[in-house]
This record gives C-alpha cells, sequence and structure tokens, in this order.
C-alpha cells in the first residue's frame, strides 16, 4: 500500500518521473556486459562500479549544484568517483553558472604545479566542423575563456578574487556569452608535496536563500540524472574508441604516432597536449613504455575500460616528472604489469587485462615520440637497463604510503 499517494497533483508524475529514473538505471546496467568490457570477474565489478560511483554523483549535478543563481563548486572526479577519462593527478571541480550573472571565486591558490579555470559555453550536438555527436552531459560544451595559474593575479600569501562575467575587472576576469553555462577547473600535481587550492564560489548579488526544490525540479531532476547514467556507460568507451582521431583500440600496446603530437583547439584552450594507448596484456606479460625525458610538465595515468582512473590513493598507477626516475641514458621508462616488477616506475593494472593510458603535456608544444616493448614478465630485467632504479618490497610501501598521505591532502580527506 502506498499511503496518502494522490492527495497531492504533483503526486503521479513524481512517482512516474522516479519510476522512469529506476528503469533508465535498470538500463544503464546492462551497458555493463558490452563487449569493449572483457567478461573477467574484475572487469564486470569494475564496470558496476563505474556505474554506481556516477549513481552517486548524479543527482549532485542534476539538482543540488543545478541553479546556477546558488553555484557549488562541485568535486567532480574524486578518489571514489571516476568519469571522463579523468587523470590521477588531477582534482577536478565544476560549477553551473550562466552568462547573464557575475560571480567571484575566491579563496587560496594552493601549489600545484597547473591550474586552469574555464568557462564552458553551448553544448551542440555535433562538435563544430565535424560530424562527431557531441559527449554526453556535462561533456561536450565548448570552451569560451580560460585563465592558467600563471596569469593569475594572487597576493603573496596566495589568497586572490577571480571574477566571473559582468565588465572587465583587471587580470582576475574571465567574460561569459548567453551560451555559458559553466566553470570547469583542474588542478595538475607534480610533487607529493603540492597543495590544493581552497576555493569558494559565490552569485554577486545575492540577497535571498536558495528555496527548495519543487516537483517540477525533482521531475526536471530525475529525467537528467536517467539520461547521465545511460549515456556515460554507453559513450565510455564507444565514443572514444569510434571518433578520437588519437585513439586507436585495434592496434593496442601502442601509441598512435599522430599522438605524440596531437592538439586540437579546445585541447589548447585547455592546455594540454594528449597521447592515447590502448592496453592488453595476460597475466604473465608487461608492457615497456619508454621516451625521452624533458623540461615539460607532463602526466601518465592508467585507466579501466570505462576510461576510469584505476585506484591512485593506494597503487602506483600514474607518474608525473618529480615523481619518475629517468634511466642514465636520459629515457624514461614505465612498466606496465600485473604483478610488481621490482623496479620504481611501476605502472599497475590492479589485474584488469584491458585498459588506457593517457598521457598529458601541459602548456608546452613538446611533441613526444613513445615507444613500447611487449614481454614477459620474467624477461623484464634483460628488457632493461641494467641501471634502471630498482625498489625492495620495503621500500614499495614507503612509496604507497607516500601516495596515499599525499593524495588524501589534495582531497582534504
Amino acid at each position: 500500500m502506498i499511503l496518502a499517494f494522490g492527495d497531492n497533483p504533483s503526486d503521479k508524475p513524481l512517482r512516474e518521473a522516479w519510476q522512469s529514473f529506476c528503469r533508465q538505471l535498470e538500463a544503464a546496467g546492462d551497458r555493463a556486459f558490452k563487449d569493449y568490457n572483457p567478461a573477467t570477474p574484475l572487469h564486470r565489478a569494475d564496470a558496476f562500479r563505474f556505474l554506481t560511483q556516477n549513481l552517486g554523483q548524479a543527482f549532485d549535478l542534476a539538482l543540488e549544484t543545478r541553479d546556477p543563481q546558488y553555484p557549488t563548486l562541485h568535486p567532480f572526479c574524486t578518489p571514489t568517483r571516476k568519469l571522463g577519462g579523468d587523470a590521477a593527478d588531477f582534482v577536478y571541480l565544476q560549477a553551473w553558472i550562466d552568462g547573464q550573472s557575475v560571480y567571484r571565486v575566491s579563496g587560496h591558490r594552493g601549489t600545484a604545479r597547473f591550474i586552469n579555470f574555464t568557462v564552458q559555453g553551448s553544448r551542440p550536438q555535433y562538435q563544430p566542423g565535424t560530424d562527431i555527436p557531441s559527449l554526453h552531459d556535462p561533456f561536450g560544451d565548448i570552451p569560451e575563456a580560460n585563465l592558467f595559474g600563471h596569469q593569475l593575479d594572487a597576493n603573496p600569501d596566495g589568497s586572490f578574487e577571480l571574477y566571473i562575467g559582468g565588465p572587465k575587472r583587471g587580470s582576475n576576469w574571465l567574460p561569459t556569452t548567453p551560451e555559458t553555462r559553466k566553470l570547469f577547473l583542474r588542478q595538475g600535481f607534480d610533487r607529493w608535496e603540492e597543495r590544493p587550492a581552497q576555493l569558494h564560489i559565490e552569485r554577486i548579488g545575492m540577497t535571498e536563500p536558495k528555496p527548495l526544490p519543487t516537483p517540477d525540479t525533482l521531475i526536471d531532476a530525475m529525467n537528467w540524472a536517467g539520461e547521465f547514467v545511460v549515456a556515460l556507460m554507453e559513450d565510455w568507451p564507444d565514443h572514444p574508441y569510434h571518433y578520437s582521431p588519437f585513439v586507436d583500440p585495434v592496434n593496442v600496446n601502442q601509441f598512435p604516432p599522430e599522438a605524440a603530437s596531437g592538439i586540437d583547439r579546445d585541447d589548447q584552450r585547455r592546455g594540454r597536449a594528449i597521447a592515447h594507448m590502448c592496453w592488453q596484456l595476460d597475466a604473465d606479460e608487461a608492457l615497456i613504455i619508454e621516451f625521452a625525458a624533458h623540461d615539460s610538465f607532463w602526466m601518465l595515468s592508467n585507466a579501466g575500460v570505462f576510461f576510469n582512473s584505476l585506484d591512485y590513493l593506494y597503487h602506483p598507477v600514474s607518474y608525473t616528472p618529480a615523481r619518475t626516475v629517468v634511466d642514465s641514458d636520459g629515457m624514461i621508462r614505465l612498466i606496465l604489469s600485473h604483478r610488481d616488477p621490482g623496479f620504481h616506475n611501476w605502472l599497475d593494472t590492479q589485474g584488469l587485462v584491458r585498459g588506457n593510458i593517457t598521457y598529458r603535456n601541459l602548456l608546452s608544444d613538446h611533441a613526444t615520440t613513445f615507444r613500447t616493448q611487449r614481454v614477459k614478465l620474467a624477461d623484464v630485467d634483460s628488457a632493461l637497463p641494467g641501471n634502471t632504479r630498482r625498489v625492495s618490497a620495503q621500500e614499495r610501501i614507503s612509496l604507497m604510503w607516500t601516495r596515499f598521505e599525499s593524495v588524501r591532502c589534495r582531497y582534504n580527506t
């Protein structure tokens, strides 16, 4: 028995919207069994974990932070929430905004090596100048303006104010347009000692508290959240596999040649160039990834089939210049394998047999050339230079603890 159902005119549309959302959630779960996701216990579990992690933020995006009159900086990805090819060494925040209001972001700059504020605009059905459909919401919107950390005018103690929209206000200002819908913030970390920014956002001129959501607000949120959970299970990894010129799911274990310098206009606005590799390894295999060390700020991050970063809180699944050992010949060699090979630069697969690695080169046009070598795990020693840095079991534990404590600090947990 549903007590008192029908006593209010909103009861029926609310229940129908919720039931529709539940059906969409059920349909989303069926996408866990797609061909791209290997039929192993860990891969099947990882698919449902990907879904449940994003179910946890569906209504944050669709309801709790949705009103641009009362903006909130929402932690888009965290150690327990992965989406969109997130990098293990980025911290992502987003706030829904509009092009009519004026906003202030204030706080402390922190010490992350890279920081970028981007105003995002319209989300077209197809990406401009192409026949490529846009990724699911909240992706697919077009960058309109951005500000990098080196452009931010902060006080000596790191405090600052950044205005968004309205008339120009000095250097710490980003313009908006009638199409503006989102502020996206990325912080990229190199050294473990770097600390995150402490940030707040508010709309200028707010005079009244945020109202309670109405039935219509909830119904709209349920519709958005339902579309979100279905689309994320449909688009990953299918969308980049089908449409990205820099992603090759067929010729695995090698970076496509054009990926080394691949950069488009939107990536340039975000201050990055990306190279991508799909990998596939048996339990007794390892993949050695080799490239020349250079002065740019780069990061390399391992992810699962759904482009969800692997567990970077506990496992060595990402590297940056400050945390990577360079061999005496000036080359960086990373060893991707299921078990610890005993070398410093180990990339952990966490037992998955297929996944995706993304290399990001930030604020640089340096073209990186990669070489990969697939070997038996037992033959890794002979495939590496004799002076490649080794680690003991105790040293690995120490490295794990350093990672663990530093990542927690990034998220204030």
